[in-house]
């Protein structure tokens, strides 16, 4: 392909997704509202956190914790010291560079999540100045808005592009934009990703997806 490859970042280049739900359960239950890591998973992931609030805050009859996203995000950063990159998908990239095929990150995580957990895993540079956030946007995922906002700063066509998803929402934004999408089904159940172009469970597949694209 040609285009743009975009790709989310928790649960597609960094294996953060089970550390961030697991502290998101704990710190709603904390607040009132009993969550396990399954059911943070099942509504909240591929989301913003402004997303989850308005979710949770619904759900609880009431606030959350002022400082729920502050204590959140200590936590999770404190637990990035371990954080490791997806298996497989520095071949990936490896393989995009060497083809000449241009890709970017957009994610529903704040800049300094982004940046943060790019550093650790030694892929910042990879993409240094094609990072798209949530906080770029009135509206994040399942909104198209995001991968939108990434294909005209880089000045590519929604068709020409193919987003690399791991949750619902991300496909749906995908799917939105009018973008073709393939989805991971790392720690997914494959079902939730069917309205995806393809579905893969193994880092080594993606490579062929994006090739035939």
């Amino acid at each position: 392909m040609s285009g743009l490859v975009i790709f989310d970042n928790d649960g597609v280049l960094v294996d953060s997704e089970r550390l961030a739900n697991t502290i998101l359960a704990e710190l709603l239950t904390e607040a009132g509202l009993p969550y396990t890591f399954e059911e943070t998973v099942r509504d909240f992931m591929g989301g913003s956190m402004a997303s989850m609030r308005l979710k949770a805050e619904a759900q609880l009859g009431g606030p959350l914790p002022a400082d729920l996203e502050d204590r959140y995000h200590q936590r999770l950063f404190d637990g990035f010291a371990n954080l490791q990159a997806i298996a497989g998908v520095e071949a990936v990239l490896d393989h995009l560079d060497a083809e000449g095929v241009r890709y970017c990150l957009a994610s529903s995580g704040t800049h300094r999540r982004i940046r943060t957990a790019l550093t650790t895993v030694g892929f910042l540079d990879r993409f240094e100045g094609r990072i798209f956030s949530a906080e770029d946007v009135a509206h994040g995922k399942p909104a198209p808005d995001l991968f939108l906002h990434a294909a005209s700063s880089l000045g590519v066509k929604p068709g020409d592009c193919v987003v690399v998803e791991d949750s619902p929402l991300g496909v749906a934004a995908a799917n939105a934009a009018g973008m073709k999408v393939f989805g991971y089904a790392g720690m997914t159940d494959p079902a939730k990703l069917s309205s995806a172009d393809a579905v893969f469970h193994d880092m080594a597949a993606l490579a062929e997806l994006i090739d035939g694209a």
